[in-house]
């Protein structure tokens, strides 16, 4: 018997798909509409999480996707490198961010934490402009895959924590 609510691996739905990543353009970037909402939507989440009385999960979850997302392309894909150092240190900070959310606090990022989460976002917006679609798009699968995975704990060496937002 499983508990209510919790979905299994099966159950889990998948955003995009191997058809996707197929055709999409193997050496045209991302269509600008879908670059400048992603790119929005992971700003305004920084933001929030800067300045807002009241920042929410899904301000959270927006930056940790684009977090989440370099880590693939760094680690997984290898397309690029951290060689600012600061990759770790976002991750870091996003899993206090989230921390503080569960012991009750406002979900906040401390002032070296919106530097390394910043740096990583503009390294994300850089990185969209020159990449393929096609290597967005199997990053964003390979990303989703990954946080299924550590849905189902299996964890990584470098994993910070899974945090229930």
């Amino acid at each position: 018997m499983k508990k209510a609510g919790k979905k299994s691996p099966a159950q889990r739905p998948k955003r995009y798909t191997i058809l996707d990543e197929m055709m999409a353009s193997p050496t045209e970037p991302l269509p600008l509409a879908w670059k400048t909402y992603q790119l929005t939507r992971m700003y305004e989440g920084l933001a929030a999480m800067e300045k807002a009385p009241s920042p929410t999960t899904d301000d959270w979850r927006v930056v940790s996707d684009a977090v989440n997302l370099m880590e693939t392309l760094i680690e997984t894909m290898q397309v690029c490198e951290d060689s600012s150092g600061l990759l770790m240190d976002a991750i870091t900070a996003m899993a206090h961010a989230g921390r503080r959310n569960t012991a009750g606090g406002a979900i906040r990022l401390d002032g070296a934490g919106i530097q390394a989460v910043r740096a990583v976002l503009e390294d994300y917006a850089a990185l969209l402009d020159v990449l393929p679609a096609r290597a967005m798009i199997r990053c964003h699968r390979l990303t989703e895959k990954r946080l299924h995975e550590l849905l189902d704990g299996k964890r990584k060496p470098h994993d910070v924590e899974v945090t229930s937002l």
